[in-house]
């Protein structure tokens, strides 16, 4: 959708236009959730969402809601020899929308919004006639009963459905909503090549988390030890950290995990993180022999107590973890109820809503 909203407002002083973009994916597929095709009133049409495998059923959709106004939500699934569908054997599920010049100030503050690269995100209720809002970190203006979900998308920076579940979105009260989110992902940098990092991994990039593991150890950290981080670095972890912060790439929702269990890499690597201007939360897996021993060491390398208190560890709630796989679970746990500055009780001995309100 970036690629084309500058055509799209160009086009809506004068017309509407039909916007189609992917809002679910499942499987392999062409192009990402958010990828976007216009059509115009006169047969244009701009962008693509498969590269010509759905495309002339999504025409045909746009036409009819361009002529009633109505959006429509489509789904295609693997072709076979009778159907439309994707070669590639995934499945989209595509939304297409009317937009006219009503439309344009929200468009334009979108626009605006992403010169100056500024993060945003374009929320659009999957109804007949949608309904749109725009939101900036910071916004509290309640909408919908939608506006705490999408702004937990906009803190992690990525797309996403939010709302009522498919199977009962009439009676729900949250209509089914597609953010569409223009934000670099969230980060999570992991030092140390092992199995429990391996495990963080997997369940982290389900998060929407950008994932890096760094490690010195070049026999240990291969991309293919660790397929689904987006990066794999071997480099001593203190000296990457301080690259990346020189490089702007590192931010306050910046989570950094130390998993190496070995002081040589832990302690130059918490100093180092304990320095940085903003970070989301610091966290060092271990036991409380082996933290007493790295709080002794942090002290002796000039760290300050009220500094080493922000390191979280032992790491993890209290889960009785105990494979890889469990304790990435109990991780991620802390780290979200960190991050929403939550109770971490279970929601059975608590007052009010479950989706609690942020503070």
């Amino acid at each position: 959708m970036r690629d084309l909203l500058g055509q799209v407002l160009e086009l809506l002083p004068d017309q509407a236009v039909a916007l189609a973009r992917i809002i679910d994916r499942t499987g392999a597929g062409p192009r990402e959730t958010g990828a976007a095709m216009v059509v115009t009133g006169d047969g244009r049409v701009l962008g693509s969402l498969s590269g010509g495998c759905v495309e002339s059923a999504v025409l045909t959709t746009a036409d009819q809601v361009l002529l009633d106004g109505r959006a429509s939500l489509e789904r295609f699934a693997a072709a076979d020899q009778l159907t439309v569908g994707l070669p590639c054997g995934g499945e989209i599920e595509v939304f297409v929308e009317r937009l006219d010049h009503t439309d344009l100030p929200a468009l334009r503050a979108l626009h605006t919004a992403l010169e100056v690269h500024h993060p945003v995100a374009y929320a659009t209720t999957l109804e007949a006639r949608p309904d749109r809002k725009l939101l900036r970190p910071g916004d509290c203006a309640p909408w919908r009963g939608l506006d705490h979900d999408a702004a937990a998308l906009l803190a992690a920076g990525h797309n996403g459905l939010i709302g009522a579940q498919e199977c009962t979105p009439g009676l729900a009260e949250r209509p089914r909503t597609f953010v569409q989110v223009f934000r670099s992902p969230a980060r999570m940098i992991l030092a140390g090549a092992n199995d429990y990092t391996r495990a963080l991994t997997v369940a982290a990039a389900n998060l929407g988390y950008h994932v890096t593991v760094v490690d010195a150890r070049e026999t240990f950290t291969t991309p293919s030890r660790f397929p689904a981080a987006d990066e794999v670095v071997v480099d001593w972890p203190h000296r990457y950290v301080e690259a990346e912060q020189s490089a702007g790439r590192i931010d306050e929702r910046t989570v950094l995990c130390v998993l190496t269990h070995d002081p040589k890499f832990d302690v130059p690597l918490l100093a180092t993180a304990l320095r940085l201007p903003a970070t989301a939360f610091i966290g060092a897996l271990g036991s409380r022999r082996a933290h007493a021993d790295r709080t002794a060491r942090l002290r002796e390398a000039g760290v300050p107590d009220t500094e080493i208190a922000r390191v979280r560890s032992p790491l993890g709630l209290d889960l009785a973890a105990n494979t890889p796989e469990e304790t990435a679970i109990s991780i991620l746990a802390q780290i979200l109820a960190t991050r929403g500055n939550a109770t971490a009780q279970p929601l059975a001995d608590l007052d009010g809503p479950i989706h609690r309100r942020p503070d």
